[in-house]
């Protein structure tokens, strides 16, 4: 296959990764441990007044606790293919869990803490875990479903066992029970801290191969019940080797990454967590974004990776505390989940002196596939060229199996050892998704002579005016141009003579105003006509899911409410 963007590589990137035999995902702990083992793995923190106090591991502290759960774990029955369901915001004890299961054998399955209890039910049910380990503030709610599920075995940690010691007493009289971590264990459940206590630290004697199943992912379900995608340890490896050899200024042992992408969504776990323990550096670990937390750890551990979404970087550069912070110790950003303006990368460089580019990937990727290359060509509103060992291609959207030409407008396809084996217990989902090993992934792009992909839109966001297609990204990119917009996001709603128009809900930057004619007009000036939004709704903030990504479809479901009224 013609891989034109091979040439736009940067120096130092392969072409195709070597996958080393035999690796697992567990290997990439216990390697950096091996090499690394004095140098700090985790970092907790928590901001009293304007310093932190942080709570440390080092990679043989981390390696031994997990190989202490993964015995804990095997005492009480997991075995190979048992499904262990972690429900952790990020933190020591997510890294400690999620690595002491797979070397127990089990797979993984990592759920989003904001779940209601309905979502957890859901998800425990078609995942079918028998072994949940969550944080005490969710203990209750996975008590009060346990009944309808088939989990029998129950492990819960406080959050404060991590924290710095001065950090947890103060954490302990004043913050504990109010925020919901104080509670009371049943007897037939078990102490996360107990276990370890009392397991053995010897690495446990499961055999794992990369064709083993490490973890099922579910799908953020913006577009409908979420799914899981099931990758193997070679997919989880695969794409960690890829995400390696782009970052070809990261140095092993030296690297620190503010980890505020959680690890519950395949962004932050594979380019979070995995990333970063392959090149052995420390995760600086934030259970939710606190732009203020952010802003003193940015100070205090001087972070040089910071992978993230975009409104995390909107948030950065439009705090008016921003310039009392020395933001250029980070030299490289990958951000992802949703498009990156051109004015928020440019805003944010100027900041820093680093680097943030725009990469692409999915839940059924691993989740990368593209990116920008990071000290290389990049170029706007680009997700940029396919990584190492990654083919890609656009479809007709009607017909996959029939390649468009560069330039022309279809739906992407990829194929590469990063992408997944299908969905948990849906084999018709999976038949449309995976084709003869093409994962068609339902986004609409074009691709450039040169091997650069452009996204263009979800199917099913795209508008149809008239007879017009219309894409929400192209009205997105010129609403962030103008200088009273902070964020912004596009959606179509019912038209009698049009079928559909565009709506825009713009959320202004602090202290600004505006009109709607205001923004009609400053797009009548910028786009044709049929694209210029018919109605704009202005809001504190947009709907989004926990890492960013916009829920245009809770904002349809909202103008289909008002339609009924």
């Amino acid at each position: 296959m013609n891989r034109p963007w091979q040439k736009m590589y940067e120096k130092g990137v392969p072409e195709e990764i070597v996958y080393p035999e035999g690796m697992v995902v567990t290997d990439i702990l216990d390697h950096a441990a091996a090499r690394f083992p004095n140098s700090a793995a985790t970092i907790f923190p928590t901001a009293l007044g304007s310093r932190m106090f942080a709570g440390r591991l080092s990679y043989r502290d981390l390696e031994e606790a997990t190989n202490r759960f993964a015995n804990a774990l095997i005492q009480l029955g997991v075995q190979k293919g048992d499904r262990v369901a972690l429900l952790f915001p990020n933190s020591p004890q997510f890294v400690i869990a999620f690595f002491g299961a797979l070397k127990a054998g089990a797979v993984a399955i990592a759920f989003n803490p904001i779940y209601t209890e309905y979502e957890i039910e859901r998800q425990l049910n078609d995942c079918g875990a028998e072994t949940v380990v969550t944080m005490t503030k969710w203990y209750p709610a996975i008590k009060k479903v346990q009944a309808n599920t088939r989990v029998t075995r129950v492990i819960a940690t406080n959050i404060k066992d991590y924290f710095h010691p001065l950090a947890s007493l103060l954490f302990t009289l004043a913050k504990e029970k109010q925020e919901g971590f104080r509670v009371q264990l049943d007897p037939k459940d078990y102490s996360f801290k107990m276990m370890l206590q009392n397991a053995s630290p010897a690495k446990p004697n499961v055999p794992l191969t990369p064709d083993d199943v490490a973890l099922l992912q579910y799908t953020g379900g913006t577009t409908g019940v979420p799914k899981g995608a099931v990758l193997t340890h070679r997919n989880l490896v695969a794409n960690c080797l890829q995400s390696s050899a782009w970052f070809t200024t990261a140095q092993d042992g030296k690297e620190i990454t503010l980890a505020v992408i959680p690890f519950f969504h395949m962004y932050g776990m594979q380019i979070g967590m995995l990333l970063t323990m392959y090149k052995a550096g420390a995760l600086v670990l934030f259970p939710r974004f606190d732009l203020d937390q952010a802003f003193i750890a940015i100070d205090t551990y001087k972070p040089t990776i910071f992978p993230g979404v975009p409104a995390l970087y909107i948030a950065l550069i439009n705090s008016p505390d921003v310039h009392k912070h020395d933001l250029r110790s980070v030299r490289m950003c990958l951000s992802g989940a949703a498009p990156l303006p051109q004015e928020v990368q440019t805003g944010f460089e100027m900041l820093s002196g680093g680097r943030l580019v725009e990469g692409y990937g999915m839940t059924e990727s691993s989740p990368l596939t593209h990116a920008n290359p990071i000290n290389g060509e990049r170029r706007a509103g680009s997700i940029g060229v396919p990584v190492p060992s990654t083919d890609a291609r656009i479809v007709d959207p009607e017909n996959p199996a029939q390649e468009l030409p560069h330039g022309a407008v279809g739906e992407l396809a990829i194929k590469g050892p990063q992408v997944f084996q299908g969905y948990w217990n849906r084999p018709e989902e999976s038949v449309n998704t995976l084709r003869d090993g093409w994962l068609i992934t339902g986004d609409i792009a074009r691709m450039d002579d040169e091997g650069f992909f452009y996204i263009v839109e979800r199917k099913k966001d795209m508008i149809i005016v008239g007879g017009y297609k219309v894409f929400p990204r192209d009205i997105e990119e010129e609403l962030f141009k103008y200088p009273k917009v902070k964020d912004a996001t596009v959606i179509g709603i019912p038209h009698p003579k049009m079928g559909e128009v565009p709506k825009a809900f713009i959320v202004l930057k602090e202290g600004e105003k505006a009109t709607e004619k205001e923004i009609v007009d400053f797009m009548k000036a910028n786009v044709a006509d049929y694209k210029v939004p018919r109605q704009v709704e202005f809001r504190d903030a947009l709907p989004k899911t926990i890492i960013g990504k916009v829920l245009k479809r809770q904002l349809a479901e909202e103008e289909k409410a008002k339609a009924k009224v």
